[in-house]
């Protein structure tokens, strides 16, 4: 029998903690000290009282936000300190990517030859009419029932007895400490609406245990379709993903956990088939880990394939399996401006249809709901219906 790892040294351990707080209040740093700096610029010469009680304002959020962030990860987490954490982290995010936008204004305002303190007090207020403007706007965004976004996809190797089936997809529900039972109900009251062949669900389900988000889930129940599919997403692999699989085939879906189904239609057959997502294998959950070949086993041949994976990155797996179409979801299409290019970085696709190789096609959701802050700035959720075509 080998012997035990050994357990990190103390003094490692401490020099984890020391950097990952250094990071943490480096990053919070910058993400207040930018906005102050554009609403309460020494230049801009406002009265005392205004500088005082911004800074207050400012200064109070900035203690408050890692203490927010770090109660809201922990074993005693609330759902009220996650809603003030993640409302907190939006907003900021919101006035520090618009203070440098309106930079390019206080650019061309001094080519102009507008002086201080006009120049920074032009600035200054714009910034927080933006601010307040597009905090708002965005929170009506992530909190309405999605739209119905539509699109046709040819399959080439689709027969013709399935031209014209419809797929509503669903994905990134993300259920979670902002009580969102009636918005659920309304979701699923639009999908019914589309009189859809096939719902899917591309993942992320929610944020927190079966237990906790019990009554935000259920309405997903109601869902009418002659067929419903599921996989997980990332998301789940942070609260029990099995539990999640049980109560999602509880209400009635069929959760393609590396798994496949064949339909059948006037003699001709479509295989949906489904993937855990990749962070599956690392999550400790037994009997979760990615594997295509699997869900693909046994499935005829010759017989297009439609792919449920979570993540548009796992797209050239599909690729080499000669997939036809993948749904993903994950990205929320960036969900808050511009942390698309952050998205970018990780994977190939924000939203929309995409080709890749010869074959594959590549559909990405923006998501229904939203992750964390409450907000979407350019980034609007949906609920996708795809409608196939034979060429």
């Amino acid at each position: 029998m080998s012997a035990p790892p050994k357990p990190p040294a103390p003094h490692r351990s401490a020099r984890r903690r020391i950097t990952f707080a250094a990071v943490l209040i480096a990053i919070t740093t910058l993400l207040f000290a930018v906005p102050w700096f554009g609403l309460l610029a020494p230049s801009a010469q406002w009265p005392w009282p205004v500088t005082a009680v911004g800074t207050l304002v400012i200064g109070g959020a900035y203690v408050a936000f890692p203490l927010l962030m770090v109660r809201s990860l922990g074993a005693k987490r609330t759902d009220r300190t996650t809603r003030l954490a993640h409302l907190l982290l939006g907003l900021v995010w919101i006035a520090f990517a618009w203070t440098l936008v309106t930079d390019l204004l206080r650019l061309v305002l001094a080519v102009a030859g507008v002086e201080n303190p006009l120049r920074a007090r032009v600035v200054a207020v714009l910034l927080l009419v933006l601010i307040v403007v597009i905090a708002f706007w965005g929170n009506r965004q992530a909190m309405r029932v999605p739209p119905v976004r539509r699109a046709d996809v040819v399959l080439p190797r689709l027969d013709r007895a399935f031209d014209g089936l419809t797929i509503a997809v669903i994905a990134d529900t993300h259920y979670g400490a902002i009580d969102r039972s009636a918005w659920s109900r309304g979701l699923v009251e639009r999908v019914n609406g589309l009189g859809a062949d096939v719902v899917v669900h591309a993942g992320d389900i929610a944020d927190g245990t079966v237990e906790q988000r019990r009554g935000q889930s259920t309405p997903l129940g109601d869902v009418q379709a002659p067929h419903r599919f599921s996989v997980s997403g990332n998301h789940e692999y942070l609260s029990n993903a099995q539990a999640w699989l049980e109560h999602l085939a509880e209400l009635g879906w069929t959760s393609l956990h590396n798994q496949h189904r064949v339909l059948e239609r006037d003699g001709a057959r479509l295989v949906f088939a489904g993937v855990d997502d990749i962070t599956a294998a690392h999550s400790g959950e037994p009997g979760h880990r990615q594997d295509l070949a699997a869900a693909l086993d046994g499935a005829p041949e010759g017989v297009p394939v439609v792919l449920l994976s979570h993540q548009p990155s796992e797209i050239s797996k599909a690729v080499a399996a000669g997939v036809d179409l993948q749904l993903s979801g994950h990205t929320h299409g960036g969900q808050i401006w511009p942390f698309h290019l952050l998205v970018r970085l990780q994977q190939p696709v924000l939203s929309g249809l995409s080709r890749h190789g010869e074959r594959t096609q590549l559909w990405t959701s923006r998501g229904a709901g939203f992750w964390g802050p409450p907000f979407r700035v350019f980034a609007p959720n949906e609920v996708s219906l795809l409608t196939l075509r034979a060429a």
